[in-house]
């Protein structure tokens, strides 16, 4: 099973366990997050980083999930990439996360990461109001 790191702002990655927790009633495994303040300085994090990582890698892979491309979580998680075997992900939502808990069990990690992307591209969308 591919493990699943969540490296974010704040709360925001716990915030996407919990949703994920919520719709598919349970929490996953090898499933992980670290939230990064503004007070945080990015060097004492990585130590903490690279054990949250490797509790979740069980021998097939981590893909790390990010918020912001460019912001002090993504460049903690660059750090932390070894392609092909921890990979990363920035843009973290709730449809990206689904589809890796969904396809993490049956597929190789690159086939996971394009899976993911398209689900979370797949899950913004321009919603048109209209009468119940």
């Amino acid at each position: 099973m591919i493990g699943i790191f969540l490296l974010t702002h704040g709360t925001l990655g716990e915030s996407l366990i919990q949703c994920a927790c919520h719709v598919l009633n349970r929490r996953p495994r090898q499933l992980a997050q670290l939230g990064v303040s503004a007070q945080d300085d990015p060097l004492d994090l990585l130590p903490t980083a690279r054990d949250w990582l490797a509790q979740v890698d069980g021998g097939k892979g981590v893909i790390v999930l990010t918020d912001i491309f460019g912001a002090t979580p993504s460049n903690i998680a660059m750090k932390l990439i070894q392609p092909g075997r921890v990979e990363g992900i920035a843009g973290a939502n709730l449809p990206m996360l689904l589809r890796i808990l969904t396809y993490r069990d049956k597929h190789d990690i690159e086939t996971v990461i394009q899976k993911a992307i398209a689900g979370g591209c797949d899950g913004v969308l321009h919603m048109k109001g209209g009468s119940l």
